[in-house]
């Protein structure tokens, strides 16, 4: 990439509650529509953004994120959404900063190694670590200085929130919700550094890597991937993790411009 290019941020989110506000807080704002999805692009908090949803799944985040970089021009990608818990110390309301991510789901054996991406050499993605050094930065102050104002008592005693820490390193993603502790089980066997589970970030990451495109992904833990994972999901993304997600972008973007 071009060190002195102009930054210009393409956000993602796979659910439009997990962008709630985002949008409405852009300036000279602007709407294309490409591909059955509806990019916005301005100004957030002094950065030149373009925000979207890509929908959920790993090819749906993959084909949104290639045309942020065709299309649209963005140098960075910026995911941010909600996932399970995949680790014992990762709990509900926690903050996962992608270090790297893998594609739980893929097994070409006995043709490539499990979890390694066909013709890439790789298994892990790493994300880059100026930009999620920046985003852990985000979600850090976030937590310390504004959380207690945008989560109420009430709902941090409903979702048993307690003290939320931010968390960085493996993500995995694959096209599968997985509400299974036998599931979970098994991934933590085969990928003993995993964090939390999702559907899209490590098809985002491959895009990347191979555009050569900066990327990071924040992830707030909206459930265990239990048996429960299901409803514990779709009531915090709707009450809680939109305002997660709000916060640390305005931060990060803050801390960009």
């Amino acid at each position: 990439m071009n060190p002195d290019k102009k930054m210009r941020l393409g956000v993602i989110s796979a659910l439009s509650e997990e962008q709630e506000g985002l949008v409405e807080a852009m300036q000279g704002v602007s709407r294309l529509s490409h591909g059955m999805r509806d990019y916005t692009l301005g100004n957030m908090w002094g950065i030149d953004a373009v925000c979207v949803l890509s929908r959920m799944g790993k090819v749906a985040a993959a084909m949104t994120a290639s045309i942020l970089v065709e299309k649209f021009g963005v140098t960075h990608i910026v995911f941010t959404g909600v996932a399970g818990s995949a680790d014992i110390g990762v709990r509900v309301g926690d903050i996962v900063v992608a270090e790297t991510l893998v594609q739980h789901d893929m097994d070409v054996r006995p043709l490539f190694p499990r979890f390694e991406v066909p013709l890439t050499g790789l298994a892990h993605f790493e994300s880059d670590l100026v930009l999620s050094n920046s985003l852990a930065d985000s979600a850090i102050s976030f937590l310390n200085d504004e959380f207690d104002n945008v989560v109420s008592v009430e709902e941090s005693s409903e979702f048993g929130l307690g003290q939320p820490q931010v968390h960085r390193g493996l993500i995995g993603s694959g096209d599968q919700f997985i509400n299974s502790v036998s599931h979970i089980g098994q991934l933590k066997d085969a990928l003993p550094d995993l964090l939390a589970v999702e559907m899209e970030g490590a098809a985002v990451a491959q895009v990347c890597f191979e555009m050569g495109i900066p990327y990071a992904v924040i992830r707030t833990i909206s459930d265990n991937a239990n048996e429960g994972a299901a409803i514990d999901f779709m009531r915090f993304v709707k009450t809680v993790a939109s305002r997660y997600a709000f916060c640390v972008v305005r931060r990060l973007c803050l801390r960009l411009a």
